[in-house]
This record gives C-alpha cells, sequence and structure tokens, in this order.
C-alpha cells in the first residue's frame, strides 16, 4: 500500500511559518497542532525569515547588522555564487562516480 504525498500551497505554507513567526511558539509544537513533520515546517519558517529579511539563507553565518547596502548586496551575489559553485562541485562527483563506474566494467 503505497502513501500518496501531500502538498501544500504556499499560503498554507506563510500561514503556517506565520504561526511560529509571530506568535513565538515552537516550531515543534506548531508542527504536532498541523500534523506536519517539524523539520518541513522549520524549512518553511527560514524561508519565510529569508523573504522578511529577517535571516539569511545561510544557517550559522556571522552577523551581518554592521554591513552597508553595498556589501550586503554583495554578500548575496556571494552566497548565491558560492551555492551555484557547491552544486556544480556536487554534480562533478556524480559524473566523475559514474564514468569511473563505466570504466571498471
Amino acid at each position: 500500500m503505497s502513501r500518496t504525498r501531500r502538498s501544500f500551497t504556499p499560503e498554507f505554507k506563510v500561514e503556517a511559518a506565520r504561526r511560529v513567526i509571530d506568535g513565538g511558539r515552537p516550531v515543534s509544537e506548531v508542527a504536532r497542532e498541523l500534523n506536519l513533520h517539524e523539520s518541513l515546517l522549520g524549512k518553511w519558517v527560514r524561508q519565510e525569515r529569508v523573504r522578511d529579511g529577517i535571516a539569511s539563507d545561510v544557517r550559522h553565518g556571522p552577523p551581518e547588522g554592521d554591513l552597508t547596502a553595498r556589501e550586503r548586496a554583495e554578500l548575496v551575489r556571494l552566497r548565491a555564487e558560492l551555492a551555484e559553485k557547491d552544486r556544480d562541485i556536487a554534480f562533478l562527483k556524480k559524473v566523475s562516480a559514474y564514468f569511473a563506474a563505466q570504466q571498471h566494467r
């Protein structure tokens, strides 16, 4: 018996995240209330905080309170560039492993 994957509307995700952010309630409590996994709700909360400009997309980065607008824009650009490079490296590792396995056949 297969389980069907639930999908959530963007409005539901925002509302669920807002219950945590605006209500000051723990993710675990709201997740239990909405029958969601904590990590899923936590992801939505992080995304909403990034959208609000409350948090950066980096989990444990240095504080950014003393940056100018130009520095902040450059930081965002560099983080996006770094994320792209990380994805490229991960892809190349997979391709390399695939071709290495093909040579040994």
